[in-house]
């Protein structure tokens, strides 16, 4: 993003430089930590740890011993834990009927994500009160695993792998019983759009769950094209400076977020397409945070243009981050919401 003007796929070649550098062992402790949602979001999900990480997180002089026992800027935002999953708090869909349109399932299969799961539930509950809202029956999968992209971008395909067998199986099932499979993250809808499909080309539970995976504006837009999708909205959002993320923009859909949130009547949006600078994990590492923060500040300018009611991103990681760079340089201040919340929000949910 953009291509390269010698059509290098320069992504693909410096994740090779990386899988080189994990099996030689160079990678650090630190990274092989960030990388490793799963077992992060597990162990502070027990609800003593819960709070005392999140206590630590808030605490100067304890994100000052991190960033020296462990390399992570004492600036950086980083997410807190919440004390219940998103598996916790989902409640279970009522018995609708599947309506199928010329475009999309009339069913959905919610891979909630790592995220989702572990730290901002909230964005999770807003997709189902909006699947309810538009009588979509939905499921959780069960047990899901990371989709692998913090592995990928570490270098370590052993693990993606591994994670691949633990997901792939679940996700092809749901895929034949006809589910549109939607991720809230863009990057996990990456992984399993792409990544794993040029991974695993010879897989065909691999390439079925290629295509079933929605991002749920995608689907949502979908469905609008069907006739199926509800525009009884009774909230105005004024004006939204919504981030395209970088994850989304590769998965070459379009703008469908920013053009579910323009049905909303009394809505403008100021589209925003380019890297904010977050990067995952890199942009908290204290040796990379200071330039992250400089990338995105054409990002932080152009979101604070026209003093927004409200600014977004597909990925909430980078919602945070261009937040936290607009307080920085002392822009006016606006709300953050992901736009499933937004979206939500317009319904009167």
């Amino acid at each position: 993003v953009p291509p390269h003007p010698w059509n290098i796929d320069f992504p693909h070649l410096m994740l090779r430089a990386k899988a080189v550098n994990f099996k030689d062992d160079k990678a650090t402790f630190r990274d092989k930590l960030l990388s490793s949602t799963d077992k992060l979001g597990h162990f502070a999900g027990i609800p003593i740890v819960t709070q005392t990480v999140n206590a630590v997180n808030s605490t100067g002089l304890a994100r000052l011993m991190m960033e020296g026992a462990l390399g992570v800027d004492k600036k950086a935002w980083i997410p807190e834990y919440a004390p219940k999953t998103f598996p916790q708090l989902a409640k279970k869909s009522e018995d609708l009927p599947v309506i199928d349109g010329a475009k999309t399932p009339g069913k959905v299969a919610i891979y909630a994500t790592c995220y989702i799961n572990y730290n901002e539930p909230g964005i999770g509950q807003d997709l189902i009160k909006i699947l309810k809202h538009n009588a979509i029956p939905y499921e959780l999968v069960d047990k899901e695993a990371c989709c692998g992209m913090p592995k990928l971008e570490l270098g370590d395909l052993e693990s993606v792998a591994e994670n691949k067998e633990k997901n792939i199986p679940k996700l092809a099932k749901l895929a034949r019983e006809g589910y549109a499979i939607l991720t809230p993250i863009p990057s996990c809808t990456l992984m399993f759009k792409q990544e794993l499909p040029l991974m695993f080309p010879d897989c065909a539970d691999t390439q079925l769950v290629k295509d079933a995976m929605w991002d749920p504006f995608e689907y949502f837009m979908a469905r609008n094209s069907d006739g199926l999708l509800k525009k009884d909205f009774s909230k105005e959002l004024g004006h939204v400076s919504y981030h395209m993320a970088c994850h989304s923009r590769v998965q070459n859909v379009g703008q469908k977020t920013a053009e579910t949130l323009k049905l909303i009547p009394g809505t403008e949006v100021n589209v925003v397409e380019r890297c904010s600078g977050h990067s995952g994990t890199w942009g908290v590492k204290k040796e990379f945070h200071d330039m992250a923060m400089k990338i995105g500040k054409p990002v932080f300018r152009r979101m604070a243009e026209e003093e927004p009611n409200y600014i977004s991103s597909d990925c909430q990681l980078a919602g945070h981050h261009i937040e936290q760079g607009m307080e920085e340089l002392g822009l006016p201040k606006s709300e953050m919401a992901h736009p499933l919340t937004l979206l939500a929000k317009a319904y009167g949910l």
